[in-house]
């Protein structure tokens, strides 16, 4: 079963073409467009690509298009990319304007260029279906939570992709099974040898999800991408009283107030320099204190949430970094387990320093009690996975 993954940005548009059965999945061509402005042109060039590549006959040989749909109202898990989920990513479009416009364009695209072909959203909202409402309300009034307003949780796909490969590491097959089949057949019962996981997704946005015997049980992002860690020019998590007397001070309209937030804030705003982390290295070796300052603060938001996980879950069996960051920092893994030893944390400089680029492995010490990984992401393999799942359902 050929699956073609849509990964759709405000103005990019990137693909992954899997050949599928039960058991294995081969990636037969990947690519990308930038600067983009129109979603039909792209999805065009790219069927054309595929077929003078050899790996399609015709566009009507894809058997499933999959889309990484972030937030839906009154709508999550993996589901048919209709009418109904373009109603959802309308509803939540305020909340989420960078990704839910896109998809919802997206959708419509490939309705339009291939409409015999199945098409299925997995919500990134889909992994955390299962906290409890402890764990997911806010302490606000019944109106604003009968509009929805509640911590949903964001990167599900590769939190999920940490979760399975992560037990596969850790030879536990029972939480391998568990976790492939968790958006068909729920987490059931486990009783098992525990498994609890401080998945840390470190990029362009970051977050940090407690995942307990394979199922997330919170998540340090809430009703919004917007928020939890520092990203890499969103604020993350802010008092909202800070609001309305930056608008009352400096004079801002609260339109200008959220733009700020959502694009001169986060890595950007306190290094002064760039939102890009390898930038923000660069300036605080050259000497850059606010580029320092940068760097701790996104350091120091990752062991708050990651502390308040591994207090919720009475301890953890791996530390597990992903993502641009997670994947290739080493300095900052370092940091972020830094003092730990009384914990069980102890890491392997030698592993730590190997572990960039792609390479995925254990960087703790062999009698470290708490393991930590470094698991390169794959939420291109989770969504088809699930859409393959969906469709031969």
């Amino acid at each position: 079963m050929k699956i073609l993954i849509a990964n759709l940005g405000s103005t990019s548009f990137k693909y992954r073409l899997f050949d599928m059965d039960a058991d294995n999945a081969a990636q037969l061509a990947s690519g990308g467009f930038e600067r983009v402005t129109n979603y039909t042109s792209c999805i065009e060039e790219m069927l054309e690509s595929l077929v003078g590549e050899g790996h399609l006959q015709s566009g009507e040989e894809i058997d499933a298009v999959g889309f990484k749909t972030v937030l839906g109202k009154d709508l999550s898990g993996c589901v048919e990319a209709d009418a109904h989920v373009l109603e959802a990513l309308e509803g939540f479009k305020e909340v989420a304007p960078a990704h839910n416009p896109a998809y919802a364009a997206g959708i419509r695209c490939f309705a339009e260029k291939l409409p015999q072909v199945p098409r299925v959203a997995l919500f990134e909202t889909a992994f955390y279906q299962w906290i409890t409402p402890a764990a997911y309300s806010y302490a606000i009034p019944q109106a604003w939570r009968d509009l929805g307003i509640r911590r949903y949780g964001f990167h599900g796909a590769s939190h999920k992709f940490v979760a399975e490969r992560s037990a596969e590491i850790l030879g536990n097959g029972i939480i391998v099974d568990r976790v492939r089949n968790l958006y068909t057949t729920g987490p059931g019962e486990y009783s098992g040898a525990p498994l609890r996981v401080l998945s840390c997704h470190l990029g362009g946005s970051s977050s940090v999800t407690g995942i307990q015997n394979g199922v997330a049980i919170g998540t340090s992002m809430g009703f919004s991408p917007q928020s939890g860690l520092p990203q890499n020019n969103r604020v993350g998590d802010l008092d909202s009283m800070a609001i309305p007397y930056v608008c009352k001070m400096l004079g801002l309209s609260i339109e200008e107030a959220e733009r700020q937030l959502n694009k001169e804030s986060g890595l950007l705003g306190l290094s002064g320099v760039s939102n890009d982390a390898r930038d923000i290295r660069d300036a605080a070796e050259q000497g850059n204190t606010d580029a320092v300052l940068a760097t701790e603060v996104l350091i120091d938001s990752i062991r708050h949430w990651a502390g308040s996980f591994f207090f919720k879950m009475g301890g953890a069996e791996a530390i597990v970094f992903t993502a641009g960051i997670g994947e290739n920092d080493a300095e900052l893994r370092a940091a972020v387990c830094a003092g730990l030893e009384d914990l069980g944390v102890q890491i392997d400089p030698t592993a730590n320093a190997k572990a960039i680029r792609g390479v995925e492995g254990i960087i703790s010490a062999p009698d470290s009690k708490i393991k930590v990984i470094v698991i390169p992401a794959n939420e291109e393999l989770v969504i088809a996975r699930e859409v393959f799942r969906k469709v031969s359902k």
